[in-house]
């Protein structure tokens, strides 16, 4: 089955809107996993407008399934990953006054940067997750600068969705065969929703994990919560027997 790793950002974001603790984060991570998430992941960002620092420690103690850590290899957030090690660090190139994630690395030009920080992960025991358009080239330069995992950058497949699913979703088959022949695992995340998940997942093989923010927190405003985690796994369930030929 592919895992579903919640994204709390937006989370976050509420609680820091009126300061205090309300939202409770480290409640919410820990319903989330109750309801059935298998993981959760966080983006703290260099302004701290929803997940801060401190509060990575405090979901470190309170994760009990996957532990994912995305964000810019600033030397804070280094320091911070390896101080606090989660499960997975997901690389992304945002430079520090992004609105959200829009591009993945380029990871040919980026080579000797991303190979020396992805290897400071990997020496104490972090998986690596690198975020990179659905391009061949791309899985590629990941490869050879030494990432366990890519994660596919599905913003373009939802915005094109309505238009020509299929052409939509082409170029993330064709890395996901590529990332399987180089030996990465393979994740995705942006954008990814209740009407174009399941597509995505039939279309594209061996996916190990998406991960989902923005849409589940708003469908969860209508259906609540477990209903909504509930809704987003029954579509990630299954995927072999339903996969298209």
């Amino acid at each position: 089955m592919i895992r579903l790793s919640v994204n709390l950002n937006k989370i976050a974001l509420i609680r820091n809107s009126r300061g205090g603790n309300l939202p409770d984060l480290i409640k919410v991570a820990r319903d989330c996993e109750s309801f059935g998430a298998q993981g959760i992941t966080v983006h703290p960002r260099p302004d701290q407008r929803h997940i801060r620092y401190s509060d990575i420690p405090l979901l470190k103690s309170a994760v009990t399934t996957e532990f994912n850590i995305e964000g810019y290899p600033s030397k804070e957030f280094v320091e911070m990953v390896v101080n606090h090690p989660p499960h997975q660090v997901t690389l992304v190139p945002d430079p520090p006054g992004a609105l959200t994630s829009d591009h993945g690395w380029d990871t040919v030009r980026q080579y000797s940067f991303l190979k020396q920080v992805l290897a400071h992960f990997k020496s104490v025991g972090i998986r690596t997750s690198l975020f990179v358009d659905a391009d061949i080239n791309a899985v590629r330069g990941a490869a050879d600068a030494g990432a366990d995992r890519v994660e596919l950058y599905t913003g373009p497949y939802a915005y094109n969705f309505s238009q020509d699913r299929q052409a939509a979703v082409n170029p993330h088959m064709l890395a996901a065969i590529e990332a399987k022949k180089l030996g990465l695992g393979l994740n995705a995340g942006h954008d990814l929703n209740l009407k174009n998940l399941e597509y995505y997942c039939l279309n594209v093989p061996d996916l190990k994990e998406v991960s989902i923010g923005h849409a589940l927190i708003c469908d969860a405003l209508y259906q609540g919560l477990e209903k909504t985690i509930q809704l987003y796994l029954s579509q990630l369930s299954n995927q072999d027997n339903k996969r298209l030929p």
